[in-house]
């Protein structure tokens, strides 16, 4: 097994820094990002606008389905219309590991839970499933590290 794929404690087992490479430069540019609102005190709105900079596509998904960076929002995953590559999870852990079943359940290509949100029940079912996973990591810190 690789160090991607154990699920042991700590960050090393499930942010592995050849996952996070990954998953910013190959993976895809279609980013829902769940929990994403026009509240402008929310991590989730500068992470978004970061993911923006870098030429990703963001996708808000929010139960209120607001129009976020410009781009139109969905109330739930299984809402939006066309393929998503990456799901961006900014819920409480309590509610993260339902959001990484629906990200398998659309054809999702990789799950990244953000600072703080961690299930490692949720980090084996979509790693089993085939989807790349980090946990407890942020894009919008990361993405500049790549050089």
């Amino acid at each position: 097994m690789s160090a991607d794929s154990t699920t042991t404690a700590g960050t090393a087992g499930y942010s592995a820094s050849e996952a996070v490479r990954r998953i910013l430069t190959s993976t895809g540019d279609t980013w829902a990002v769940v929990g994403l609102s026009n509240n402008r005190a929310r991590a989730a709105y500068g992470v978004a606008a970061v993911l923006q900079r870098f030429g990703k596509r963001i996708v808000p998904v929010h139960p209120k389905a607001e129009t976020v960076h410009g781009e139109r929002g969905y109330a739930s995953l299984a809402d939006v219309p066309f393929p998503v590559d990456v799901v961006d999870v900014f819920v409480n852990s309590d509610l993260a590991g339902g959001v990484a079943d629906e990200a398998v359940a659309i054809g999702a290509k990789a799950v990244w839970f953000q600072l703080d949100v961690i299930d490692q029940d949720a980090f084996a079912r979509v790693r089993e499933a085939g989807l790349d996973m980090v946990m407890d990591r942020c894009p919008a810190i990361e993405i500049p590290r790549l050089g």
